[in-house]
């Protein structure tokens, strides 16, 4: 499988692929073919999306452009 990272309307980031998540200090997290990360900033669960986007109303639909 090819690494992606794919911007969900209005939602996270979505990680696929072989890909190892460090935090600042190198600290590896949990290896997982696929991760959610947050991009509203409300998560509890820092840096992985928990879904708060969704109470907060968080707004956001960025498209490429060619």
């Amino acid at each position: 499988m090819a690494n992606q990272i794919k911007i969900l309307d209005n939602g996270p980031l979505v990680v696929t692929g072989d890909i190892q998540l460090s935090d600042s200090a190198g600290n590896d997290y949990t290896k997982k073919e696929k991760i959610f990360l947050c991009r509203c900033g409300q998560s509890s669960n820092k840096p992985f999306c928990d879904g708060a986007h969704k109470k907060a109303g968080f707004a956001s639909s960025p498209r490429a452009s060619n």
